[in-house]
């Protein structure tokens, strides 16, 4: 197999920049058109976002999963599928997952959503974004850094603002299929505790390594949690 060179880079690193920004544009529209709302199911607010996709982007994916996860179904990690549908209700928080509308693309996207004017959850939201920041200021800052450390600075800051950080890493390498466990997973293609490789490095094949960052913060007594997910080397 041919090695890719600078245009492959290149071209590679715009698709996995339009799929973002398609993503952002559609969650946008999701929020302005109320369709995760209270009454509904999980599945519902999932079709009605899918056909939402197909009519703005043509999107033609068929999900069997659900895209939409709300109250304590927001605590799980993403590999962890809740065990049945759940109806959403006011004062959820919702995590919305567009990433398998992107299918093929190499990336993932998720936001937040609250239902309601509650101060906790409005705060999640809020930390949820500025924890992103802050990680990704932390790779810009360091060019050395590994995926344990990046995952280490992402726990302390949600610890310190009161949350604590949800799953066994904090994001993987852009067209790396996150696995269902630590117990299966390539650790040096994740964010997380058992990578000390330099995030910034080219994969075997060739390909400088892209990530997206996965901020997942849990109230674990409250019962509920939200997700950040997007790209965090090419922005």
């Amino acid at each position: 197999m041919a090695m890719p060179d600078r245009m492959d880079e290149r071209l590679r690193a715009l698709g996995l920049v339009e799929a973002q920004r398609k993503a952002e544009a559609l969650f946008a529209e999701v929020t302005r058109r109320g369709l995760v709302a209270a009454g509904s199911s999980e599945y519902e607010a999932t079709d009605r976002i899918g056909d939402l996709a197909r009519e703005l982007l043509g999107t033609r994916v068929r999900w069997p999963g659900r895209m939409v996860r709300s109250g304590p179904h927001t605590v799980l990690p993403c590999a962890d599928e809740p065990p049945a549908d759940r109806v959403v209700e006011a004062g959820d928080t919702a995590a919305v997952r567009l990433g398998p509308l992107l299918a093929g693309q190499g990336t993932d996207f998720a936001r937040t959503l609250v239902l309601g004017d509650d101060p906790a959850r409005l705060r999640l939201r809020e930390d949820l974004a500025g924890i992103f920041a802050a990680g990704r200021e932390a790779f810009h800052a360091d060019r050395r850094i590994t995926g344990r450390q990046l995952y280490e600075e992402l726990r302390a800051l949600a610890g310190k603002a009161g949350w604590t950080l949800g799953g066994w890493h904090a994001g993987h390498m852009a067209g790396e299929t996150p696995a269902a466990g630590p117990m299966c997973a390539r650790a040096e293609a994740h964010i997380g505790p058992d990578n000390d490789e330099p995030l910034r490095r080219t994969t075997p094949d060739g390909w400088q390594a892209h990530w997206l960052l996965e901020v997942h913060l849990v109230d674990e007594h409250a019962g509920f949690g939200g997700t950040h997910k997007a790209l965090l080397d090419l922005f």
